[in-house]
């Protein structure tokens, strides 16, 4: 006997419908594109509403892939590409590529060995007017090929060599800035400590002429000549105790090398002592403290006089070809900082100077 039942409505409501999607919207959402695929595909696109012609894409890494040399030939190279792709105005650049990278780099020094310091690496090159760009990664590759060799000017030159061939550039630089250790004494209780001094080797070659720069920055302390005058006046006219001002004060140092010389960064340092030798002190006690106020007596200083003084020790050494000396003495009297500038030869000659060029010359303890 067959049994006959009423055909049942198969067909949702627009409720269940919302519901179904808002459900699926939630199971998607927690799922990994594998389990979404063994279902249906097509379920990323319908619960996120994109055009059904767009196509599925994998969202998980592919861990696996590997890169073969026929799909690396499909990869775009826009740096690279045609001068049709140049935007702005068709002219050339005289510097680009990247500024600071790190790594650590082996130096020679003067007295301890050899160490090996933390460095910051800017490279750049000249891009002809109708070149879209460079490689930037090429200049790092260039300059790992060195990087574990110990550095010297004659390293650097190797390094910008490969990086200006392998770029096709006329022009060329690289600049590395370290934090240069060096033992420094007490003035009077025998103790040492570290001084920490900013350098930066700088090779600049330009139409074909290379030129080898050190920079330095070198922190001393500034007695005013005219306030410690006014204060011995009023010790001697009228009984008043008066301290003279005296400030942390920095000068940038920055020389050419000539060819085929070693200059020392010790050398440098020397200079600089020699020049200002109320440099800032690392270990100090008592009879410390009342040496370097004596010692800053003994050498009171304006910001002009700072430039000479160092100026002089800089034209003496057969080492040293054009140099510049920027000093800042950080007033505590004024709200403002005295400031002075000092150029030799063509090299850091410069009509503008850069409106925040003083603001850099300025220590973090």
């Amino acid at each position: 006997m067959n049994v006959h039942t009423p055909k049942i409505d198969q067909t949702p409501s627009r409720e269940e419908a919302e519901n179904a999607l808002a459900l699926l919207r939630q199971w998607v959402g927690t799922s990994k594109d594998a389990e979404i695929d063994a279902v249906d595909p097509a379920l990323r696109r319908l619960v996120t509403g994109t055009d059904t012609a767009y196509p599925v894409l994998a969202r998980d890494y592919p861990e696996d892939f590997a890169v073969s040399p026929a799909y690396k030939d499909t990869l775009p190279d826009l740096q690279n590409g045609p001068s049709a792709l140049i935007r702005g105005a068709n002219r050339g650049i005289q510097h680009v590529g990247i500024s600071n990278f790190r790594l650590p780099i082996n130096y020679h020094t003067r007295d301890n060995g050899d160490l090996t310091l933390e460095t910051s690496v800017t490279g750049t090159v000249s891009l002809e007017a109708d070149k879209k760009g460079i490689n930037m990664s090429r200049i790092m590759r260039s300059f790992y090929l060195h990087a574990g060799k110990t550095f010297s000017f004659g390293v650097i030159e190797a390094a910008l060599d490969d990086y200006k061939s392998d770029l096709e550039s006329f022009d060329a630089r690289i600049n590395m800035r370290l934090s240069f250790p060096m033992k420094v004494n007490s003035l009077r209780s025998g103790l040492s400590g570290y001084q920490y001094y900013d350098i930066a080797l700088e090779l600049v070659d330009t139409d074909g002429v290379r030129r080898s720069i050190m920079h330095l920055d070198y922190v001393y302390s500034s007695t005013c000549p005219c306030s410690l005058e006014l204060s011995e006046h009023a010790r001697r006219e009228r009984g008043q105790l008066a301290t003279p001002h005296s400030q942390r004060s920095v000068a940038r140092i920055s020389v050419e090398v000539k060819d085929g010389k070693c200059l020392w960064f010790e050398d440098l340092i020397d200079m600089c002592r020699r020049a200002v030798p109320t440099e800032t002190q690392v270990m100090v006690k008592r009879e410390d403290e009342q040496a370097f106020a004596e010692l800053n007596a003994a050498n009171p200083i304006f910001v002009e006089d700072a430039a000479r003084l160092f100026a002089e020790q800089l034209q003496a050494d057969p080492l040293i070809g054009d140099y510049r000396v920027l000093a800042s003495h950080q007033e505590s009297l004024h709200s403002h900082d005295a400031v002075s500038v000092l150029t030799e030869g063509d090299l850091f000659a410069s009509e503008s100077i850069d409106p925040k060029l003083f603001s850099t010359l300025f220590h973090v303890g």
